[in-house]
């Protein structure tokens, strides 16, 4: 696969900066505050280059004389960017989507049909054999202190996410890549060549993964990334926003990188972006409503109907790539039948649930592959629908009957199918499907007791080997674009944290394997399609629903694209109706 180099973007005719030797210079026009300076040594050396860097790049690169340049957008969200702009160490959704389309760049990114596209990367080459990836980078992406992006770069950042002593969060995203410097060969200065072996949708891991500057982070020994200040005090990234300040647990503010290339968009419209933490969601609508916030990311999907009421703000609905479910612990008597574990299926009605939690704002799951994905193809998947009638004949074929009559069913040594279904304290759409469970499942003989436990003790209770304590839970995951259950149902998984369900199945454990390895998207599409069938017979979870992502956007904010690949998507092409500023 030959990935084409970029065409020139939607801004053209204006000249890229050249940086040399940086100097600070006065901006043009109406001069911005001086970016304030942690008082920390690495700060303090680094963010005068960038203030200089940027002085010179405006000058380089006047506004245009365009109505859409200039003004701050707000967006507000209920916590943190945890870990800040570091991608080395970051998990989290909102700073990892920072890190992708604000502050830094990454090798490729996704179009809207989850196909592979350049962007640091100015084209992709794939060995024939698939045992190799080699990039090209751009040559006019600079970082925010005016050293150009390099290969070096490339290969630091990928020894730096494959060295153990790193501890990335994600660290199984690279498993079929060759670790650490012998993994990554510099070709030239804007070339590099990652070596691996042949797997299933390979380049998605340098779609999220922010490349880091060599120069800065080279020194820092890996286990000491996470606490480093280049994080969330002094990031220097390269990508269309140029970091200016941090407030923990208040705001990040960001500015327009005046230097960003042509053939990417060039300078974002926006003046600045500020990322603002809200941690109350009443709170979080109450500004957006009253035009304080532009965006508010995460709205409540009982608080939607406020913001389509309202005339100056708009709901953003797209499919999330979560989803809620049930876990079974196949280790329990009354879990261990799979026939038990489709009528419980069969048993709850989570058309119903997904009304009645989410207010119609997400859509039933019969597995882990989200609908939206290219995996997933309704026609071809045999799902188990509501159907209480079916699910106590099933009930009955397996053994379990009311042989007391008190409404519970019983095996023939009178064990009753009552099962516990934990909870984690605080997260209340979880604690209603466990009590509609409840009282949908009693109509089939199964009695099901909602547990709220503390997070903390709930992780131990369901991630911890030698424990499993747990009948049910219900959870959360957040699947990638590039899909993969392995730690999650393949039978050689059975002792790690996340087996919660102890199923073994053969089948599952075969096409498991050969989803790794399918290189081609049509050959995986068929194994997609059997894996998810065997794994609705199966049920080692009763799988919910996949909540829609809401986001409330005031009308005054233009050109906003938001969908599964990211809330910031389009960041860098925001813009303030003139109008409205």
């Amino acid at each position: 696969m030959d990935m084409k180099t970029l065409t020139e973007g939607r801004r053209m005719g204006r000249q890229l900066l050249f940086v040399g030797a940086l100097t600070a210079m006065a901006a043009c026009g109406s001069e911005p505050v001086q970016r304030p300076i942690p008082g920390v040594a690495f700060c303090q050396e680094v963010l005068p280059a960038v203030e200089a860097y940027v002085a010179q790049a405006r000058q380089a690169n006047p506004v245009p004389d365009d109505p859409r340049y200039g003004g701050t957008a707000v967006l507000g969200s209920i916590g943190e960017l945890a870990d800040g702009m570091n991608a080395a160490v970051s998990s989290d959704y909102s700073a990892t989507q920072h890190q992708q389309f604000v502050n830094l760049m990454t090798l490729i990114d996704y179009d809207e049909n989850l196909e592979p596209r350049p962007y640091l990367a100015e084209r992709v080459e794939i060995a024939e054999d698939n045992t190799s990836v080699t990039f090209h980078l751009r040559q006019d992406v600079f970082w925010h202190d005016g050293e150009q992006t390099t290969a070096d770069d490339v290969a630091f950042t990928y020894e730096v996410v494959t060295n153990p002593l790193t501890a990335f969060p994600n660290a199984a995203y690279w498993d079929r890549y060759v670790q650490g410097s012998e993994g990554v060969e510099i070709i030239d200065d804007f070339t590099v060549r990652i070596h691996m072996e042949p797997h299933a949708e390979f380049l998605d891991p340098f779609r999220s993964l922010g490349i880091l500057p060599e120069h800065l982070l080279g020194d820092v020994p890996p286990q000491e990334l996470k606490q480093h200040p280049f994080g969330t005090q002094c990031p220097v990234g390269n990508g269309p926003f140029v970091f200016y300040s941090h407030s923990a647990q208040d705001r990040w503010v960001f500015e327009a990188n005046p230097a960003f290339p042509e053939a990417l968009g060039g300078r974002p419209f926006l003046d600045r972006y500020i990322y603002r933490v809200i941690p109350e969601q009443t709170t979080l609508l109450t500004e957006l409503l009253t035009q304080n916030i532009d965006v508010y990311s995460g709205v409540a999907p009982d608080q939607a109907q406020r913001i389509l009421d309202d005339a100056n703000t708009e709901l953003v609905d797209f499919p999330s790539r979560q989803y809620v479910f049930v876990g079974w612990n196949a280790r329990r008597l009354q879990l261990a039948d799979p026939r038990v574990r489709r009528a419980i299926a069969m048993g709850t009605d989570r058309e119903r649930i997904v009304e009645a939690i989410l207010q119609g704002y997400g859509t039933v799951a019969h597995s882990s592959v989200p609908p939206f994905h290219w995996a997933f193809d309704e026609g071809r998947i045999e799902t188990i629908e509501y159907d209480p009638e079916e699910a106590a004949a099933l009930l009955e074929e397996a053994g379990w009957t009311d042989r007391d009559g008190d409404g519970v069913r019983e095996n023939a040594e009178g064990v009753s199918l009552s099962i516990s279904v934990k909870y984690n304290q605080g997260n209340q759409q979880r604690q209603d499907v466990a009590e509609i469970m409840q009282s949908q499942l009693a109509d089939i003989g199964v009695e099901v007791q909602p547990q709220v436990v503390e997070w903390a003790t709930l992780l131990q209770d369901i991630n911890t080997p030698e424990l499993r304590n747990f009948d049910g839970v219900v959870m959360g995951w957040v699947v990638e674009f590039k899909l993969d259950d392995m730690d999650l149902f393949h039978s050689d998984r059975i002792d790690q944290p996340f087996a919660w369900s102890g199923t073994e199945n053969p089948a599952i454990d075969r096409l498991l394997v050969e989803l790794g390895t399918a290189v081609d998207r049509n050959m995986a599409r068929e194994l997609w399609a059997e894996y998810q069938n065997v794994l609705i017979e199966e049920q080692p979870y009763l799988f919910f629903y996949f909540p829609s992502r809401l986001i409330g956007v005031s009308s005054r904010l233009e050109n906003v694209t938001m969908d599964q690949r990211g809330v910031w998507l389009s960041a860098r092409d925001w813009y303030i109706d003139p109008a409205s500023r």
